[in-house]
């Protein structure tokens, strides 16, 4: 997928349209979203209007605050399953724009299940870019986080902690502590990554 159908295929998710939605469905100004989500209001309003895709920490500030599940950014449930399956061909790549902001979180993660909105756990695939220490942008959000290294070598961080991940190992960690990841060969790491955040 080039370039081009990547932002088309983006903007068919309509994440904008729909954080705006439910922001005003719940008679929330950005001002209060920004406030529940710890975001600015110029990135919540470049949000709204598509002009920012979104990382998954992110979007999971996005849907603890509005009270849904990540899967709802996605994709419509199928109501009455109790069964979801995603095949390979539904799965949708959510990849950085050609032209990012400083401290923006640098990597390409597909949703691995976007038909149950309620779900306790969020599963993605995910590609870690080789990145410079000093590239490395810090991410927090509630919960539990656990990630199976597929391929390549990945490095975890936080503020007192670094540790190596080869291909076959696994990592399981709080998420509400700042955490980094990147790539220490020359292509991306790629990884399944499953997030657990309390609901409201």
């Amino acid at each position: 997928m080039d370039r081009e159908d990547l932002t088309l295929a983006v903007r068919a998710l309509q994440i904008g349209n729909k954080v705006r939605e439910l922001r005003e469905k719940q008679h929330y100004t950005l001002q209060d979203l920004s406030a529940k989500t710890g975001l600015s209001k110029a990135l919540l309003s470049q949000i709204e209007n598509n002009r920012v895709i979104p990382p998954i920490a992110t979007l999971l500030r996005l849907a603890k605050a509005l009270n849904v599940g990540l899967s709802y950014f996605f994709q419509d449930e199928v109501k009455g399953e109790t069964v979801y399956i995603t095949r390979l061909n539904e799965r949708i790549r959510v990849d950085r724009r050609a032209h990012h902001r400083e401290g923006e979180v640098d990597y390409v993660y597909e949703a691995l299940e976007t038909k149950k909105h309620d779900k306790h756990m969020e599963p993605f695939y995910v590609e870690f870019p080789p990145l410079e220490t000093s590239d490395m942008v810090f991410t927090s959000h509630e919960g539990e986080e656990f990630v199976y290294v597929m391929e390549g070598t990945l490095e975890f961080r936080t503020a007192d902690r670094v540790e190596r991940l080869e291909a076959g190992d696994c990592i399981y960690f709080d998420s509400s502590q700042g955490h980094s990841f990147r790539s220490l060969e020359d292509r991306p790491a790629k990884a399944i990554v499953v997030v657990w955040t309390k609901r409201l």
